[in-house]
This record gives C-alpha cells, structure tokens and sequence, in this order.
C-alpha cells in the first residue's frame, strides 16, 4: 500500500501510540504529528520517536495536509474533537478512532462531521492493558489481535480500505459488525469483567478487616483484580457509554451469585462442582481457540 504523508494522532497513548509506532516501522507513514493536552507526555513520545511533531492544540498547523486523523480519546471527548477537527480537515482527510465503544463514536461522527461522513471510519482494536501514555506504546501490540469495523452505512469504501489495510500491515485480524452489536459483544467480555473487578476491589477495601486480608493477597486477588488498575477516567466514560448493555448484565451477574449463595447455603457439593466444572469447560473451550 501507498504510504501516507501525514498522520495526526489525537491522544498519545497506549493504543494510538503503538499504532504509528509500528506504521513508522513498517515504513507506511512519513510524519506523525501528536496532539495532547499533557506536554510532558508529548515530550516522551518525541523522546521515544512515537511522534515526529508535537502539539497540544488542534489548529490548522498541526492538522496541516492530514491523510489520516486518529482520535485516540476518552469516548466522551469525541464530540468536542470532531467540532474541533472539522475545519480543518481536507476533502480527503480519513478520520477514524479507536475507542471502545461504537454507539456513541457513530453518533458523534453522523451528527458533528455530517458533511465529511463518508471518510468517518469507527474503529476498534482488541488490545490494551492497565498502562498508558507515550511511555506504554510498544511495538507488536497489535499482532494477531481482532480489530473490528463498525459501518455507518455512508461510507467511501476506499476510506475504510485504507483503515483496514492499515491494521492488517500492522497485524490485526479485521471483521466488520454493527456497532450495536459490537457494544453488546465488548459489554459482555470487556467491560462488564472491569466492572467486576473494581467492585471486588472495593468489597476488600471497604471491609473492616480488608487492611489485614490484603496483606496476605497474592497471585489470585493480583490476577482477577489486575484490570482495576485501569485508568479511571477512560473506564467511567466507557461504561457510561454502554450502559443499557451492562445494566442487563449486571443483573446476570446478581443471578449467578445468588444461584452460588443458594448452593453455598445448602451445602450442595454435586451441585457446586457441576457450577465450577461448567464454567471450568466453557473458558477452557475458549482458550483452545484462541
């Protein structure tokens, strides 16, 4: 594929920053200029050659000739960025995201940047970790990861080719499924375990004796809570944004641990292990696949 000349990446993170970390690898871009509010992080990411150019506005400097933007934002930000970019995007400027949820990535496309939709291209790639800023953008992030497309209905078909053979160059297995149903999917296998796993957090933390129970928390506690160490702010807005789908789940959620209390209260050992070799048959049939 031809490379691009200029790629502006709105938020210099994780994601974002691993993504024109290996297009620069790969030889598929020339320039990447960085916009984020925090300076010293963009220090770190020229420091780390993430970026070539650093801003921490949107300006017609810094948008100067974008063939790609990529808001990588917290979700709830992405209206105000797309009012921001709108008047100074060229004709051909592909704008795309990488945020985790698409309902609302769709809706703020359609609604701000109406006259440029057919170069909005939502997208999400399947990959992360509880680090973030420039200092956590890694090479290979991406490799053999899913990353899923969410069509709008509107789109210049050539828009979406360039996003998806972008991250197919840098690894990525791409499907394409509505954002409905990708919110749906994502609530049930990432966000929902989040919440999970803040919550339990929280059990310890607000127990009289929860000082005293983790000082003896090891591989198990680290291992189930480990997504709790995720950046507050990015998991209030995506919960936020889904929240009709984690509400359902929720209440799934309350239904099992009431069918374990119940066991639990009967004492009923066949019943207990058939529960846990269950769930032991379903996650180990998951990692057969993956």
């Amino acid at each position: 594929m031809n490379t691009l000349k200029h790629i502006v990446l709105i938020g210099v993170g994780l994601i974002g920053g691993s993504f024109v970390l290996d297009l620069k690898r790969l030889g598929l871009v020339d320039t990447v200029t960085g916009i984020d509010l925090d300076r010293d992080n963009l220090d770190r990411a020229l420091e780390r050659r993430v970026i070539d150019r650093a801003y921490t506005q949107i300006d017609a400097l810094s948008m100067h000739e974008a063939d790609l933007a990529v808001i990588a934002t917290p979700v709830s930000t992405f209206p105000d960025i797309c009012r921001t970019v709108r008047p100074y995007l060229n004709a051909h400027t592909v704008v795309t995201d990488v945020g985790s949820t698409k309902q609302s990535a769709v809706q703020a496309f359609r609604s701000v940047l109406p006259e440029h939709l057919s170069r909005c291209i939502a997208a999400h790639p399947i990959a992360g970790s509880d680090r973030n800023g420039a200092l956590s953008a890694q090479f290979g992030l991406f490799q053999d990861r899913k990353l899923v497309i969410t069509p709008h209905g509107e789109e210049d078909e050539q828009a979406v080719s360039l996003v998806e053979n972008l991250w197919l160059a840098v690894g990525a297995q791409t499907f394409r499924m509505s954002a409905e149903e990708h919110d749906a999917v994502f609530a049930a296998v990432s966000h929902m375990p989040h919440l999970a796993a803040f919550a339990y957090v929280h059990q310890i933390a607000d127990h009289p004796d929860g000082r005293r129970y983790l000082e003896f928390a090891a591989t198990g506690f680290r291992d189930f809570t480990r997504i709790a160490s995720s950046h507050p702010a990015v998991w209030t807005d995506i919960c936020l944004a889904n929240k009709n789908s984690l509400l359902d789940l929720i209440g799934g959620l309350r239904t099992q641990l009431s069918e374990l209390e119940r066991i639990l209260s009967e004492e009923d050992r066949a019943a207990l292990y058939r529960y846990f070799a269950s769930a032991k048959q379903t996650r180990d049939e998951w990692l057969e696949r993956q």
